[in-house]
């Protein structure tokens, strides 16, 4: 195997609803709708703030089911947005609530199911995203269950992703059109490529294809679930669910994954791998960081400090970053003269984090994606962590991937695989609606 090691940086309409007399004392506004969360029909509130007090509109009772559920009904992507500017509702240990959360930040509930009579009055946000210097290119929809994976190989205009549902799609980035479903049969835990390789991490095994020639690998060795995969200095590592890191050298033509010796130490599943300054970094479900010369295969240091599973970690200058579903960041640094990490700073949200990216804005600023368990995704410019936008999801996403030239990825517990790209000059947000899948 000859596996390079270069890497790439990185509602209804308003006749629709019914009206109803009440009498005429005047009515109270509905606190929970305008938080977006009434479901009564009727409601004995007022569901208007600028109707007299004995008329209110009452909308249906909200469904449980997505928009998607709803064959040709205007989905909410393809609305404009009715706000600007960027905020940060978090706290850290050196700032706290610079940019404090405002009513229109916040994502109306009726205004994803299709549902939000309000229209351009309502006071939450009707958008998949909140920021004005990025974009949504394109959502790409088929995946049954949750996007567990993404890789854009270099040089190819093919957009690859793997689903819990146990299948792989190919994209083409001009259309934005699935041009092919592989069977994969096992549920995917990773994505991850370099060069022509794609490799795909499933039960008890890592598959790879090489997407120049066709030819396909089936690696055997890992037991349980392959929850992470990364590539350095020509070797493949895969985390595995027994907490063991299998790795593989590049060998012959035909032979060309030759298994090295297995790195143990973690007492759970490794979820998370990455690379850096010769050295591989695992985060685990025993809530520890591992350090590993990629030299000599040995761990040189063990970091604690997480509470919970670290779930991603990421590699920014002479930095690493972890983050935990205990709701925190870490940014680890050489503090001392051996060269061990030690955390220098944390930042906290409010929800557990479930995975990081990195990426480069079009003014060539290093941005930070952190996927959170309130189904959102925020982005934060490094290293003042200053937010810079916020992206909206019906579900939880669980993994991010970003490309050259201003592309970047999110793929949610829905199935939903969403493309996203830098703008050269901000725009308002009513100027940012979704556009063909060019760029890629």
């Amino acid at each position: 195997m000859a596996i390079k090691t270069a890497r790439s940086t990185v509602g209804w309409q308003q006749n629709s609803a019914a009206h109803y007399k009440a009498p005429t004392s005047r009515r109270r506004v509905c606190t929970f709708w305008l938080a977006g969360k009434c479901n009564r029909n009727p409601c004995r509130f007022s569901h208007d703030a600028s109707l007299p007090g004995n008329v209110y509109h009452r909308a249906a009772k909200q469904s449980s089911h997505m928009a998607e559920d709803f064959p040709g009904r205007k989905g909410p992507e393809s609305s404009p947005v009715n706000s600007a500017g960027s905020t940060s509702g978090e706290r850290s240990e050196s700032s706290t609530n610079k940019n404090p959360l405002k009513p229109q930040e916040k994502l109306c509930n009726f205004w994803i199911t299709g549902n939000c009579v309000k229209g351009d009055a309502c006071p939450l946000l009707h958008s998949w995203f909140h920021g004005v210097d990025f974009a949504m290119l394109a959502k790409l929809e088929g995946h049954k269950k949750g996007v567990s994976g993404i890789a854009l190989p270099s040089g190819s205009t093919k957009l690859y992703s793997g689903s819990k549902d146990g299948t792989a799609r190919i994209w083409d980035c001009h259309t934005g059109q699935c041009d092919q479903v592989i069977n994969l049969g096992g549920e995917v835990g990773c994505f991850t490529c370099e060069g022509p390789w794609v490799f795909v991490g499933l039960p008890n095994t890592v598959k790879a294809y090489n997407i120049q020639n066709g030819a396909s690998y089936n690696i055997s060795g890992p037991v349980g679930q392959v929850h992470a995969l990364e590539v350095a200095n020509d070797m493949l590592f895969a985390g595995a669910q027994d907490g063991t890191i299998l790795v593989w050298k590049g060998g012959s033509e035909a032979d060309p994954f030759q298994m090295a010796a297995p790195l143990r130490g973690h007492t759970k599943g490794v979820v998370s791998l990455t690379v850096g300054r010769d050295r591989l970094y695992s985060g685990s479900i025993d809530r520890t960081i591992r350090v590993w010369d990629l030299h000599t295969l040995e761990c040189v240091q063990e970091l604690v400090g997480h509470t919970d599973v670290v779930m991603s970690l990421l590699c920014w200058d002479q930095y690493l970053i972890s983050c935990s579903l205990d709701a925190t960041i870490k940014v680890w640094g050489v503090a001392t003269e051996g060269g061990s990490l030690e955390v220098g700073f944390t930042h906290h949200e409010d929800h557990g984090i479930l995975a990081l990216s990195g990426t480069i804005d079009a003014r060539g600023k290093p941005v930070l994606l952190c996927a959170c368990l309130d189904n959102t995704v925020r982005l934060y410019e490094l290293p003042s962590f200053i937010e810079r936008g916020k992206i909206f999801s019906r579900r939880e996403v669980r993994t991010l991937q970003t490309a050259p030239g201003g592309l970047f990825f999110t793929g949610d517990a829905a199935g939903t695989l969403t493309v996203w790209n830098w703008l050269d000059s901000p725009k308002s947000q009513k100027e940012q609606l979704p556009q063909p899948m060019e760029s890629c």
